[in-house]
């Protein structure tokens, strides 16, 4: 029988102690819960428990992770609790100092993937520096990473950071958010080699061979394991104009385009509120490929997106200008058009990854 894994929300012994008399900030979304708890919000456990909540900062999706990928957050008074939300996504990505005059000490508590180009460790990396600059204590509160138990994928060139890859890591990079916050100070990422003042609160019981179901969906367009497992694999086409499955029910479990030489398969993307409000191929029969039968052992693969690249026939055309920045890297692009297979593709990164995992290992926790 295996203890229940417990993540640093569910500890509120270590945790509370800390924040006596303090005003917090709190960098959190709807996955911020506490299970054991009935999923209670870590808003409403700390406002319970007496704590003193002054102000609450949302990634990408908003508050309630219900806002599109890319869709502008707004900041505004929560309706619930009174609180104000600060928007960290749009132009405001991190925090000003102004907005960090009256709070003592933030945690962060958002779940993650595990994937470079989910953005919610990237808010985590301004978040650090504004910390760092303003000197305010972070506690990191750590969740378990549902693709953790694998590295793959090219590093990230220098010259092709964005919001969707700020670090030299690869795409699938094994590590918790406290572990690359860990990581994050100590290789001097953040501006200026300044260091956040970070404390982790690490997950119990969990190890990362350990398989971890998400409790809460920690995106629109992640509803369940299997779009979780296929996320780094899928998100390349996020880079093309070939649908993933936004606008379904199943998004990041299929793809296809609106042409029947794609596959078998069809689907129409549409307008879904919460969801995707303007899918790609939108009220467009496409035709492709259901992935939703592949085991939850899936690791990332090129196998999808060389397919789609080779029955397109559009050479260079299939590729907008956001894929070389999902990549991290112009590499993975020009081997495609070049013609090489996977296993030719894969020797482009093979000794970074092999650079990466041993750096990586000075700052693992579990």
């Amino acid at each position: 029988m295996h203890e229940r894994i417990l993540t640093a929300a569910e500890q509120p012994e270590i945790y509370l102690p800390k924040l006596e008399g303090k005003r917090i900030g709190l960098v959190i979304n709807q996955t911020a819960i506490l299970e054991s708890k009935g999923k209670m919000h870590l808003v409403d456990f700390l406002m319970m428990e007496g704590m003193n909540v002054v102000k609450v900062f949302v990634p990408e999706h908003g508050f309630r992770g219900d806002a599109d990928a890319g869709e502008t957050i707004n900041s505004e008074i929560d309706k619930n609790t009174g609180l104000p939300i600060v928007s960290l996504y749009g132009d405001n990505k991190k925090p000003k100092p102004e907005q960090l005059k009256d709070v003592d000490i933030i945690i962060y508590d958002l779940q993650d993937v595990g994937v470079r180009f989910y953005t919610y460790i990237s808010t985590m990396h301004y978040v650090m520096e504004a910390c760092a600059e303003q000197n305010k204590p972070i506690l990191i509160f750590d969740r378990p990473n549902p693709n953790g138990d694998y590295i793959d994928g090219p590093v990230l060139k220098k010259g092709f950071e964005s919001f969707v890859g700020m670090h030299p890591i690869p795409i699938v990079h094994g590590l918790t958010v406290g572990e690359l916050a860990q990581m994050i100070n100590g290789e001097g990422w953040l501006k200026n080699k300044v260091k956040a003042p970070i404390e982790i609160i690490p997950v119990k019981n969990w190890s990362r061979t350990a398989s971890y179901s998400l409790p809460v969906k920690p995106s629109p367009n992640l509803p369940n394991d299997l779009s979780i497992r296929l996320y780094p694999s899928l998100c390349f086409f996020e880079g093309t104009d070939i649908s993933l499955g936004r606008g379904t029910q199943y998004p990041f479990q299929v793809y296809g385009y609106p042409d029947p030489k794609f596959g078998d398969f069809t689907f129409t993307p549409v307008s879904i509120v919460g969801m995707s409000k303007n899918p790609p191929q939108q009220n467009k029969l496409c035709y492709g490929v259901d992935l939703r039968q592949e085991s939850l052992d899936h690791r990332f693969t090129l196998k999808y997106l060389l397919h789609a690249y080779t029955v397109s026939g559009k050479k260079e055309k299939f590729f907008n200008n956001f894929f070389d920045k999902l990549a991290g890297t112009d590499q993975i692009r020009k081997d495609i058009i070049s013609g090489k297979n996977e296993n030719q593709i894969r020797e482009s990164w093979q000794t970074d990854i092999d650079s990466y995992k041993k750096m990586r290992e000075k700052y693992l926790i579990y």
